[in-house]
């Protein structure tokens, strides 16, 4: 539910010390609900999560979002749409404070080029996402909605995360009166 990457911010954190890639990796502070990526626009930098919570989102045609994952320290994000080029897939938007390192795509797309630790730490990355969204998918279909609210109000309580009812609705790919219907069946407060 939350997910984060402790092998990555390492490596950007050597990186970001080391003087040869200063002027690449900027570290930047977000106030919450700050907007990182957008669906549909094309990227500027690549982000990795130095500290605190964002949400990553589809926005679909009828106006409703989907949460796909929570994303904590270590994440990145953007490098799908700058290996391929293309505009972003989806938004992230800050939950918490965030404090994030800033790559430009050069600095990214010559790493790529010959740097063997990142392409394992991105190939590490994507496989785990895709066992996640299967993992993820599966859970949706066998467990009911209570289950997967139990564990969302688990994982609320224990990072301490302020959740709007629509992102909790989001994040389980229900209607905000499901959700009330869920939350008044676990007798929630």
């Amino acid at each position: 539910m939350l997910r984060t990457n402790h092998e990555f911010l390492s490596y950007i954190e050597e990186l970001y010390q080391n003087d040869t890639y200063k002027s690449y990796i900027k570290v930047q502070q977000l106030a919450a609900d700050t907007q990182l990526l957008t669906q549909g626009e094309r990227i500027h930098q690549i982000f990795i999560i130095k500290e605190g919570i964002a949400k990553c989102f589809f926005s679909e045609e009828n106006g409703k979002d989907y949460i796909l994952e929570f994303l904590g320290n270590g994440e990145i994000l953007g490098e799908i749409e700058a290996i391929r080029e293309m505009p972003c897939l989806c938004n992230v938007a800050a939950v918490t404070t965030l404090e994030v390192y800033s790559i430009s795509i050069k600095l990214f797309n010559d790493l790529m080029d010959k740097d063997m630790r990142l392409n394992r730490l991105l190939l590490k990355e994507l496989a785990e996402r895709m066992v996640n969204t299967s993992s993820r998918a599966s859970f949706q279909q066998l467990y009911t909605v209570e289950h997967g609210l139990a564990k969302l109000l688990e994982l609320r309580e224990k990072q301490q995360l302020q959740l709007s009812k629509e992102d909790m609705a989001a994040y389980l790919g229900i209607t905000l009166r499901s959700l009330n219907r869920a939350l008044k069946g676990i007798n929630f407060h």
